[in-house]
């Protein structure tokens, strides 16, 4: 019998195992890299998520051995679920799909705008899964990874993220996508020196959380991007994302030594606007 309960924080060493064990076999089933290299940086994930006050966290268990995990990042009008892991031993039966109706139940009852994920490309049953249960494909996604750039924009000058900049950076994110991330941003600023702006002429015309798979970024041009991606010292994970269709911004990153690692598909319920500037998501929306 399944049974789903809140997470709770003794849970992250099991469940970050399982996410790990799940993330590596599907991902080596395709010739792919895993996206957590170990089991403790997953467990360190998830467990930062569970304490999280503004994360909504689910566990299945089968017998009274945890199966499973799902999460609802709630910081903002958009809700976004991940990442979501079932034991291999145990998947191709009830719990994911059950994982995934608590997620969007939760994210109903609490009256968010829209609902978002990413899905891995390679993997044909979890999108499966998410067509089944209402999601629709927005957009094509790559992940890319390399030595970092350490290339400045002539004109854009990029630096830390401050509190003060909050307002700015929600109302360039708005006028972009129709809605704000200022959760997320916060979190970021928070850290010290997570977030990072780009300036043109003295006004913040981009900003990231930071260069990073669980990183966003928004920019008015291609050239916002181009200042923050060279300005990372490093892309954190599996990698950065961005949009396939952004056939410049592709062109330059590959040109300057980055590689495509995967592809993923942007999906949605609820709320979506076509975005209207530079863009690139996080692993989760």
């Amino acid at each position: 019998m399944i049974t789903l309960r809140r997470g709770r924080e003794a849970d992250a060493d099991a469940a970050g195992a399982i996410c790990y064990r799940a993330f590596k076999t599907i991902a080596e089933a395709h010739n792919f890299l895993p996206d957590f290299p170990t089991s403790e940086i997953a467990a360190g994930l998830l467990g930062n998520m569970i304490q999280h006050e503004r994360f909504f966290d689910i566990v299945a268990e089968m017998d009274g051995r945890i199966v499973g995990s799902n999460f609802l990042d709630e910081r903002n009008p958009i809700a976004a679920i991940g990442p979501i892991t079932v034991e291999p031993g145990d998947q191709n039966g009830k719990v994911g799909r059950m994982l995934m109706q608590a997620a969007m139940d939760r994210a109903r009852e609490n009256s968010f705008a829209g609902i978002r994920l990413l899905q891995a490309s390679y993997h044909s049953r979890s999108l499966s899964l998410y067509l089944k249960l209402g999601f629709d494909a927005r957009e094509h996604i790559a992940c890319l990874q390399g030595p970092a750039i350490g290339k400045p924009v002539p004109g854009c000058f990029v630096r830390s993220a401050r509190a003060d900049d909050l307002a700015a950076c929600n109302s360039l994110c708005f006028r972009i996508h129709g809605h704000h991330r200022s959760g997320e941003l916060a979190d970021a600023i928070a850290l010290g020196g997570a977030a990072s702006v780009v300036e043109r002429a003295g006004r913040v015309t981009g900003y990231a959380t930071p260069i990073a798979y669980f990183g966003h970024a928004v920019g008015e041009t291609n050239d916002d991007l181009e200042a923050l991606i060279g300005a990372a010292p490093a892309y954190l994970g599996p990698g950065f994302l961005l949009p396939t269709r952004n056939g410049e911004m592709m062109r330059w990153c590959l040109a300057e030594g980055l590689r495509v690692v995967h592809t993923m598909t942007l999906m949605t319920i609820g709320l979506y606007n076509e975005p209207e500037g530079a863009w690139m998501p996080s692993v989760l929306y």
